[in-house]
């Protein structure tokens, strides 16, 4: 009875020991798991990372490359320094982009002038009268009935001389590359386009190097902008003005959903507005006096 007692223990014993091992090596095989899971997490994880960044990259190229298309110039990247270009028009783009962009920020400023005459302060600034009557309830007079071919003449005449200069220093760089380089008499105009901006440069240039001759005459340098389509938004305020003293912001505001209007009324019976493009920021301010009444004593 004793060795059956005993047995039964052993045996009992034996299949304790088997089934500790079994669950060390289900132990084993979980915490196994669990590593080969997390190993294929991270390598998840590290897939994902790779897809975003290509996918990253891809789109700020495709952007680079509908501007580069779009208006035959390469953006400039805050940040990044942009090498000057050797050939003559891509010198023009380079050179002439940020120039018209100041000009137009600077008359837009002003409130269609690069110096304006007929104007008040505000803010510590000369800000132009586009629409003035100094006559007590009449309503104001429009000084600019053409408006955009006002502004066009403004950005010529403004920029005309760096125009020139911008040719002075592509000859001087070229002729550092060995080029022997003859220009003409240089003609040039202003366009004023939905979007954009033209600057239309007719001259004959001849580049000459080693046997090697390039001729060009005409350069387009297209900025891209938002003047025009503002310029157009000023012309209804001006008109709305001249005709009911007043003008319909919130109508307005259904078509032209993409701008922002601001109507600020100063103490002294004068407006002063201020037209924004949303997706831009591009701004352009101006005054207007009419329909003033005579104040009470």
């Amino acid at each position: 009875m004793k060795k059956r007692g005993t047995r039964t223990r052993t045996s009992r014993l034996i299949r304790g020991e088997k089934q500790l091992v079994k669950s060390k090596r289900s132990t084993r095989a979980l915490t196994s798991g669990l590593i080969k899971g997390e190993k294929q997490l991270v390598k998840s994880k590290r897939s994902q990372t790779t897809i975003f960044i290509i996918v990253a990259i891809l789109i700020v190229g495709t952007i680079l490359l509908f501007f580069l298309l779009r208006t035959k110039q390469i953006p400039r990247i805050p940040g990044i320094e942009q090498q000057i270009p050797k050939d003559p028009q891509g010198y023009l783009d380079f050179t002439l982009e940020p120039i018209v962009r100041k000009s137009v920020e600077t008359i837009s400023f002003n409130g269609g002038y690069i110096t304006p005459n007929l104007s008040r302060e505000f803010n510590r600034t000369r800000v132009a009268y586009l629409c003035y009557n100094q006559n007590y309830y009449y309503s104001c007079i429009n000084q600019e009935p053409v408006l955009i071919e006002h502004l066009k003449q403004e950005l010529k005449e403004d920029i005309e001389n760096d125009v020139e200069q911008a040719f002075i220093d592509m000859k001087k760089n070229l002729e550092d590359q060995g080029y022997k380089i003859e220009m003409g008499a240089m003609k040039f105009d202003v366009e004023l386009m939905p979007k954009k901006i033209l600057i239309d440069i007719n001259r004959n240039v001849k580049l000459t190097r080693v046997g090697e001759v390039k001729n060009y005459e005409n350069f387009k340098i297209y900025v891209l902008s938002r003047f025009y389509d503002i310029a157009v938004v000023v012309q209804e305020i001006l008109s709305q003005e001249a005709r009911f003293c007043n003008f319909e912001q919130q109508g307005f505001t259904l078509f032209y959903p993409e701008f922002d209007f601001d109507k600020f009324k100063t103490g002294d019976g004068d407006t002063i507005y201020t037209v924004k493009h949303k997706k831009t920021g591009e701004t352009f301010r101006f005054a207007i006096r009419g329909c003033v009444v005579r104040p009470a004593f």
